[in-house]
């Protein structure tokens, strides 16, 4: 059996559509310790924003925005049944909700928003005070956790990425092309390398992980080995 040997923070960053959360919750479940997921915060206060009118034609309005944050609860609870990691905002299950296309073509304008983001900071960093975790998201090893025990800088080749988010579509038999898939992908990566706020780099002490050619055991592997030459589980 994996154990962990002392309090761990993983810090696993990357570009869109490239597994962090799938590999993050595999390696959770593997080490018995939390997941967070960090993009799934933004794509809450995104959908909530949709939903209020915060958003109207692709035009935030921040004021409002700013007034309303407080308003935002964001919870995660782990499924049995399906044993999955599952989203929650005010109490609702959004886990479907969040992962759609309009969300997602919203969802990196709100990011760049420096209030929303340090306000997201603040809630993950006090999750990550007692317990070990793994968080994934674009500035976790570099903003929220840079003294992670371990970091990751996660990728793939746009088209790798854009193929397996419209799998993910097809699967929700959601209405959407594989064009726009793919413009959505390189708009996000636009957005989140440029953004004032925490844009998305590899820090210094992060390793690569490229999983263009990789399955999800090979990643866990990669990962598994990394820790355990750091002495870290055991």
């Amino acid at each position: 059996m994996t154990k962990v040997n002392s309090k761990l923070i993983i810090a696993i960053d990357g570009y869109s559509s490239c597994g962090k959360s799938t590999v993050a919750k595999d390696l959770a479940k593997l080490l018995n310790i939390i997941f967070i997921d960090s993009g799934a915060m933004y794509r809450c206060v995104t959908l909530y924003a949709l939903q209020n009118g915060i958003i109207h034609e692709g035009i935030i309005d921040e004021d409002l925005l700013i007034e309303s944050l407080d308003e935002i609860n964001i919870t995660f609870k782990f499924d049995v049944q399906s044993k999955s990691n599952q989203t929650y905002l005010n109490g609702k299950l959004v886990e479907s909700e969040i992962r759609g296309p309009e969300v997602s073509d919203n969802v990196s304008q709100i990011s760049t928003i420096g209030f929303v983001r340090k306000k997201m900071v603040e809630l993950q960093q006090a999750m990550g005070q007692t317990d070990s975790i793994v968080m994934d998201g674009r500035d976790i090893g570099t903003v929220v956790f840079p003294q992670a025990d371990l970091k990751l800088f996660m990728t793939a080749s746009p088209m790798i990425r854009g193929q397996r988010r419209f799998k993910e579509y097809q699967e929700k038999n959601q209405d959407i092309t594989f064009d726009e898939v793919m413009e959505n992908v390189k708009k996000r990566d636009y957005m989140d390398e440029n953004r004032d706020e925490s844009p998305l780099r590899k820090d210094d002490d992060a390793l690569v992980l490229d999983n263009s050619d990789m399955t999800k055991q090979e990643q866990l592997d990669f990962i598994v080995d990394q820790l355990k030459v750091r002495n870290l589980i055991k």
